[in-house]
């Protein structure tokens, strides 16, 4: 079983419900209790102009990275994303695959640890809350310190609840 950090993001169509929707369908394909950090707000990254909601989550789970890839492509379709979307855009949910274990992999369609994580505090500061002594696997950089080389944005943690 393995380990997965899921990163998640919406501002489109009641961006909470939707982050609550997508927990949901995490706690049913993860095989353990999920750990869930708390909901922040920042600034879009892009062209999109409203702010997103975002939190991370890890899951346990035997499936693949190729096949919990799809799930996570299905579970975004279901809510309302469009499979092709202009990157960085608004959507209704963004679902993706930041760590499996310590896998580094690199194929056309699934890139561990997720490509541009370390340059996302929308990324960086949830997965702290949940795995506070996080490294990267291909660097061994400590969450701290990845946190302190990413680039500022207007984020924050709010007090919104799951």
């Amino acid at each position: 079983m393995a380990q997965v950090i899921i990163a998640l993001g919406s501002n489109l169509n009641n961006p909470l419900a939707q982050l609550i929707e997508a927990k949901a369908f995490l706690s049913g394909i993860s095989e353990t209790d999920i750990i869930a950090s708390p909901i922040y707000q920042s600034e879009p990254v892009g062209p999109s102009e409203n702010d997103f909601l975002n939190a991370v989550i890890s899951i346990s789970t035997s499936l693949k990275p190729d096949l919990l890839l799809e799930q996570l492509k299905g579970q975004e379709k279901k809510q309302g994303r469009p499979t092709r979307y202009p990157k960085w855009t608004a959507r209704t949910l963004d679902l993706d695959i930041i760590a499996y274990n310590r896998l580094v992999v690199e194929t056309d369609n699934l890139i561990i640890p997720h490509a541009n994580y370390v340059q996302r505090l929308f990324v960086l500061l949830p997965l702290k809350d949940v795995l506070p002594n996080w490294e990267d696997p291909k660097s061994a950089q400590h969450i701290d310190q990845l946190i302190t080389l990413a680039p500022e944005i207007r984020i924050s943690k709010t007090s919104l609840d799951w």
